[in-house]
This record gives structure tokens, sequence and C-alpha cells, in this order.
């Protein structure tokens, strides 16, 4: 009898440490990869163009950290890599919305010297003058 309750407690320590083994290593390089992305897109047009994709990497950044100091290692990893994607994704969005700013104001200035060109062409050309005669003294 007394064997049996000793397995129990060491079956349930068993694989109570088994749990803890799937963990894995501390994702430190996943965390530092998703807090350098976010940096990046935080300098980049990213807070114009795409507030709610960085700020949601902002928020899985901070996920990240939480689940790494609780040693929860595989969320921590989750939240890391989808930060990594959020950031990454804010940054093209803010690029593009550059890219698209530019194009627009690129055809406005084409549209500016057409309408200049259109005005020339259509103003009168003046007669030249005539030409100067010298005349002998």
């Amino acid at each position: 009898m007394s064997a049996r309750f000793l397995l129990v407690p060491a079956s349930v320590l068993a694989l109570a440490c088994l749990g803890c083994a799937t963990e894995g290593p501390a994702p430190q390089a996943e965390l530092t990869r998703a807090q350098a992305l976010v940096d990046q897109a935080d300098k980049g047009a990213a807070q114009h163009y795409a507030a709610a994709d960085l700020q949601r990497a902002h928020e899985e950044l901070t996920a990240a950290d939480s689940a790494e100091s609780a040693h929860h290692y595989e969320a921590a990893r989750r939240y890391a890599e989808s930060a990594a994607v959020d950031a990454d994704l804010a940054q093209a969005r803010g690029q593009a919305g550059e890219a698209q700013k530019a194009a627009h104001e690129i055809h406005s200035g084409n549209q500016e010297l057409r309408s200049e060109a259109n005005r020339a062409a259509d103003a009168p050309v003046a007669a030249p003058p005539p030409p100067v005669q010298d005349t002998p003294n």
C-alpha cells in the first residue's frame, strides 16, 4: 500500500518536470529580433500610416517579455514572432504610404507643368521687333 502512495506523487512530479522540459531554451534571439523590428518601425513612417499594427507589435512584445520573465518560453517565442511580423507589416505599410505620398506629389507636379505648358502654347506669339538699320553718317 505505501508503494502506491509514493508512486502517485512521484508520477505527478515526473509529469511536472516533463512539462517544464518541453519549454525549451529562452527565446532570446526571437525577443532581440522583435525588439529591433519594433524599434525600426517606430523610427519610420509606421506611426503615421500603420499605427494599429505598430501598437499591436508593442503589445505583443510586452506580452513576450512577460511570458519570458515567467519562464513560459514557448508563449514568449510565439508572442515575439508575432510582434516581429506585426512590426515588419507596420514598417512596410509606412513605406508604402510614403511612396504613395511621393507619387501623388510627382503627379501633382506633372499636372502643374502640363497646365503651364498649355498656357504657354495658347498664348499669342508677339511679332519680333523690326530689325534696326544702321545708317551711314
